[in-house]
């Protein structure tokens, strides 16, 4: 039977559309559950320090933004303030893990004032300070710290750049804007912990000629050894960089001094690893035959074999102290700070008293 096409609706289905996802929160949507004017909602946010408001509108504020999940728009934000809301940080290496404390201790600090990091390095590239200060500089941080290991003319050219500055963990000469840690006072320590455990014949292998932090534990070493009446023997302070690499040669250098030591201080636990197995290659058993102690104190060290004694720095709180200095001061202001607490010696099983 034909079909009579007037009869015949043609079903049309209304197109899906994608999803849009979340809807993004607003100035407006807080200020209208918060119940106060949007321009409140945008000074809070922005800790704009001329705000007057009640403490209870402040926090009913802040709990509405936190409920809400409010996020500021970053660009925006910047172009009201004139920030990038960015800190800069360069370091000489990436593989170093010494820096990867300082590196976390700075993000917390950042992270509690609202700011970002931007970590660099100049190993690799090899790019000097005047490139990173070129692309840092150019608006995109509010501020660098400055651990690189460059030579030349660094002050002069952090002086003359517009973005604000500190070094951390170095100094250089004529400059008062640095955050240091009482590398002294580690080397100190570990030298100390050896003398108590009866040694008299102990070598140090030291960080690079060159290396201030190197300068400041071999110090530390000398003080220790003077105080309990004792002189390093001719060969017994040998200079490597801070690797394993370095800390094997180094070490292979000292045994085979015509009277090798009976311990080792070793100014950096990367090339404390180094030592480690030079030694074990070398046929010397630690501690039994060498006692070895390294600054700094990293989760690797309590898994080598042995299980390494270490002198524990506060990198991380160098870290978030040179960043908190950094926001804070004026550009111009003087910052002159070591880092003390805490230093702690953790006893492990590469330190024994000598044998007989």
């Amino acid at each position: 039977m034909p079909i009579d096409p007037g009869t015949v609706r043609q079903t049309v289905k209304p197109a899906v559309r994608p999803s849009a996802g979340p809807t993004k929160v607003t100035l407006n949507d807080v200020a209208l559950l918060a119940g106060v004017d949007r321009s409140v909602v945008s000074r809070v946010v922005n800790d704009d320090p001329k705000l007057s408001v009640r403490p209870e509108t402040r926090r009913r504020v802040q709990e509405t933004i936190t409920k809400l999940g409010y996020r500021p728009n970053a660009a925006a934000r910047s172009l009201r303030t004139a920030r990038a809301y960015m800190f800069g940080l360069l370091i000489p290496d990436f593989a170093d893990p010494v820096f990867a404390e300082i590196i976390s201790g700075a993000e917390r600090a950042a992270g509690a004032l609202g700011y970002g990091l931007m970590t660099a390095s100049s190993s690799g590239v090899r790019l000097g300070l005047t490139q990173y200060l070129d692309l840092l500089g150019q608006g995109r941080v509010d501020g660098l710290l400055f651990a690189g290991e460059d030579s030349g003319h660094e002050l002069a050219q952090l002086r003359a750049s517009t973005v604000p500055w500190v070094l951390i963990n170095r100094t250089l000469a004529g400059s008062q804007r640095f955050v240091i840690l009482d590398d002294e006072r580690g080397g100190e320590l570990a030298v100390r912990h050896l003398i108590e455990l009866g040694h008299t014949r102990i070598a140090h292998l030291a960080g690079p000629a060159d290396a201030e932090t190197s300068h400041r534990r071999r110090d530390g070493y000398l003080s220790a050894m003077a105080r309990a009446g004792l002189r390093p023997e001719p060969g017994h302070i040998v200079h490597a960089d801070y690797t394993p690499a370095g800390g094997a040669l180094a070490l292979a250098e000292l045994l085979d001094q015509p009277r090798p030591p009976t311990a080792v201080f070793v100014a950096n636990v990367a090339s404390a690893v180094g030592a480690l197995h030079a030694a074990h290659a070398r046929g010397v058993c630690v501690p039994t035959d060498l006692s070895v102690i390294a600054i700094h104190d990293l989760p690797l060290a309590s898994h080598l074999v042995p299980s390494l004694t270490c002198v524990r720095m506060p990198l991380e709180q160098l870290g978030s102290r040179a960043l908190e200095l950094l926001a804070s001061t004026a550009p111009d202001d003087p910052i002159a700070e070591t880092v003390t607490e805490p230093v702690e010696l953790i006893v492990r099983d590469s330190t024994a008293p000598p044998r007989d």
